[in-house]
């Protein structure tokens, strides 16, 4: 690819979101002049409509931010057409809550809910053609792994492999190829990926890439992620890194306590129409109790009594064996389907939030045993258990059905290390998002998904296609051990396979 486009890339996608952002607005503004602003008892004028409708656009810009509708080219076009059709619905929320409050009474919403058919309209329209035109200006980069451990390359490549216009993996490297072949093969891509590697040679690696101006994706270890949610400071005229390490602050606490409890209360009584029908159905499903207790892990590793809705039949572990349900998992009642679907069997949680067992947002919380089995092979999967365990987070917003218990690690371990009441808001946000979309986790690596890939030096071992074919659960867990201890060179070298 000419890199000399990538510079434009910015200036494009501005422009481009400048152009939705301007169609939108310019609806909203046609119903406000025809309709909405003769209906307030002081119509505005000139420089108040002008005010208005900027008001809009910003609200509008801001929601497109947080629910990601401007990524086009990172995101699929389905994703950006769900993610701006409910950044225009928020907004739209607002302003009619806002004019409503102006003339001081609940206007007519049908005007908007037309504008809003429409603007759903041009979105879908604005995401496909702006895709097409970006994947013509941007094709897929040429890109090259340098790994260390086999198994998580593989994984890496699987899943970049499903963005054919985004990334084209033509090449993987293994690190005994030695530093000078590496560089001088890296000249030839577009862009790196480094996985689990060395740390000396992924920083020379790392220097290299950006002495040459080449685009680089770093699979982080546990050290990167503890040592980015640090302060910068100096001491003296020496530059430090300090990384405090003891979770959320005395009033940071505080207030993420005040913000659960306000929040669960509204929660309970908007929900509680929402609870008594599945309490309803569940009972006359098989009789069985309508609420399901777990022991699980919050801050401290302190034991709770998670709540749930009973989605599954009575004692369904009655051989004592803790196991995950599974897709096509038999033990999950008829109704227990249709409200694992709607995520309504979690709506007990709220409750488990007003007494301070859970906050809405921080890590799952897992079950004890479950943890003990993946503290065997992920000694770090403790560090989770700093901050309260929550009803959403950061691993359920970013992660997938699939992610490895590793990678959903490191999602928490990022939000425990950057955390903000911004942060929480966002991820609550994030989270109707997903609540309106499919999971694509759900689906496969798609035949044809995996591109070729040439090999590149003896060490770069089987194909990509080829560990496809291969991948299973045993693999996953064996990467997920392998992806820990790569802190340490000699450690690595050993568990490369």
């Amino acid at each position: 690819m000419n890199r000399e486009k990538e510079k434009y890339k910015r200036i494009a996608l501005f422009v481009d979101a400048l152009v939705l952002l301007t169609w939108e607005t310019s609806t909203f503004g046609i119903i406000w002049l025809n309709f909405y602003n003769s209906q307030i008892e002081y119509s505005f004028f000139a420089k108040g409509n002008w005010l208005l409708f900027g008001l809009y656009m910003a609200i509008l810009w801001i929601f497109s931010k947080i629910y990601k509708g401007f990524k086009i080219g990172s995101h699929k076009t389905a994703d950006i057409i769900v993610s701006q059709v409910l950044a225009t619905v928020c907004t739209n929320l607002i302003i009619y809550i806002q004019i409503s409050l102006i003339a001081r009474r609940m206007l007519e919403p049908w005007p908007l809910l037309l504008g809003m058919l429409y603007q759903t309209a041009v979105i879908a329209l604005w995401a496909v053609i702006s895709g097409a035109i970006f994947r013509s200006l941007y094709p897929a980069k040429n890109i090259v792994v340098i790994y260390g451990v086999e198994q998580s390359a593989r994984m890496i490549a699987e899943k970049m492999s499903t963005r054919t216009d985004k990334y084209h993996i033509t090449a993987m490297i293994n690190v005994s190829e030695g530093l000078e072949f590496i560089c001088d093969n890296i000249m030839n891509y577009d862009a790196v990926v480094i996985c689990d590697t060395p740390n000396q040679i992924r920083n020379d690696i790392l220097k290299f890439c950006f002495k040459h101006s080449i685009r680089t994706y770093l699979v982080p270890k546990i050290s990167d992620i503890i040592v980015r949610g640090g302060d910068n400071m100096e001491l003296f005229d020496t530059p430090l890194i300090i990384s405090k390490n003891y979770g959320l602050g005395i009033e940071q606490r505080a207030i993420k306590r005040l913000s659960d409890i306000i929040m669960s209360s509204v929660g309970i009584i908007i929900a509680s129409p929402f609870m008594l029908i599945p309490a309803i159905a569940i009972k006359l499903c098989d009789g069985g109790p309508v609420l399901y207790k777990q022991k699980r892990l919050t801050r401290g590793g302190r034991e709770f009594n998670l709540l749930k809705f009973r989605s599954m039949v009575v004692n369904a572990e009655s051989d004592g064996v803790a196991r995950l349900a599974s897709e096509g998992d038999k033990r999950i009642t008829p109704v227990g389907k249709v409200i694992r679907k709607i995520r309504f069997d979690e709506l007990p949680q709220l409750f488990n939030i007003f007494v301070g067992d859970m906050s809405v947002v921080g890590p799952r919380p897992e079950r004890p045993e479950i943890t003990r089995e993946y503290e065997k092979e992920m000694p770090e999967f403790s560090f989770r258990l700093k901050v309260k365990a929550g009803l959403t987070g950061n691993a359920q917003v970013v992660g997938k059905y699939n992610t490895t218990p590793y990678d959903k690690l490191k999602l928490d371990l990022m939000y425990i290390e950057k955390y903000s009441l911004a942060k929480d808001i966002l991820l609550i946000l994030k989270t109707i998002k997903i609540i309106f979309m499919p999971e694509e986790s759900t689906e496969g690596i798609k035949e044809g998904y995996i591109t070729p890939i040439t090999k590149v030096g003896a060490g770069a071992g089987n194909t990509v296609q080829n560990a496809a074919d291969g991948l299973t659960n045993g693999a996953e867990s064996s990467t997920e051990n392998s992806a820990e201890n790569t802190d340490n060179g000699a450690e690595n070298a050993a568990k490369e396979k």
